[in-house]
């Protein structure tokens, strides 16, 4: 398989400051040519950036504010503040998408005011620069799925990463505008729920992706999770489909880049 697109890296993070080129070298060879590095917040911004200026033919940068960098942060105003300068006046890169947004309540759910005023805001961005969204969602989807729906019929465009919600859910974002859905490792563990749902879900709506360094895909599962991996995923959800992982491959790619306004490979 080639041209495969992983949507979903952290390839920039210090998991791989020992030997991103390997790391990068073997996705390429493994037919991962393109990557789409989502933001976190001002901690990462230059590494993010400073590994698309490094490969610029392979990866591509998005900005926006994490979920959980709001909790516990006396500064997360400031923080939306320099992901708006950034998308007012990007640096000689263009951004991709507004990500990694969402709304996570796992850790905690005392800034739930706090990330839904950042989450709705960053969705405005979306739709004033005419960019899509990457949203991440844990333990949250009530809340993220009336969020959603608020934004019924304003052209709000995007992907759920690492989906792994309900079918029912699936078809209530889908209605509610123009999105994808990410499948990662998690879609490769043995008796995960989610391979019922992805059996349902349509491969017109689906796009993969590692979330590297976490959620590694079996065979690695444990290890540290790469670029390189998306092809366990692709296969993994062919065998779901009983179609070819070719199959899955050509139409996932020509998704990512029909919703990141990625140029389709040669």
């Amino acid at each position: 398989m080639r041209n495969l697109i992983d949507t979903h890296s952290h390839i920039y993070a210090e998991e791989f400051d020992a030997d991103r080129e390997k790391v990068m070298r073997r996705a390429i060879e493994a037919g991962v040519e393109r990557l789409l590095l989502p933001a976190i917040d001002s901690e990462s911004h230059e590494r993010m950036l400073d590994t698309c200026r490094q490969y610029p033919d392979h990866c591509f940068p998005m900005m926006g504010l994490h979920p959980t960098s709001v909790n516990d942060n006396p500064r997360w105003q400031e923080e939306l503040s320099i992901v708006e300068g950034y998308l007012r006046q990007p640096p000689v890169e263009r951004f991709y998408a507004i990500g990694e947004i969402g709304l996570d309540f796992y850790w905690s759910s005392d800034f739930r005011q706090q990330q839904l005023e950042v989450f709705r805001t960053q969705l405005e961005w979306a739709l004033q620069y005419d960019l899509p969204v990457v949203i991440h969602t844990r333990n949250a989807t009530e809340e993220m799925v009336e969020v959603i729906e608020s934004f019924r019929g304003r052209g709000l465009r995007g992907i759920f990463h690492a989906f792994s919600d309900s079918v029912d859910t699936y078809i209530q974002l889908k209605k509610a505008g123009d999105f994808l859905f990410g499948i990662g490792g998690v879609i490769t563990f043995k008796k995960s729920p989610l391979a019922e749902t992805v059996r349902r879900m349509e491969l017109s709506d689906l796009v993969l992706e590692t979330d590297c360094p976490y959620l590694t895909p079996v065979p690695h599962r444990g290890e540290r999770n790469e670029s390189g991996y998306i092809p366990y995923i692709c296969e993994k959800i062919a065998q779901l489909k009983e179609i070819s992982a070719e199959e899955v491959a050509r139409q996932t790619t020509c998704n990512a880049e029909r919703m990141f306004g990625l140029r389709p490979a040669l």
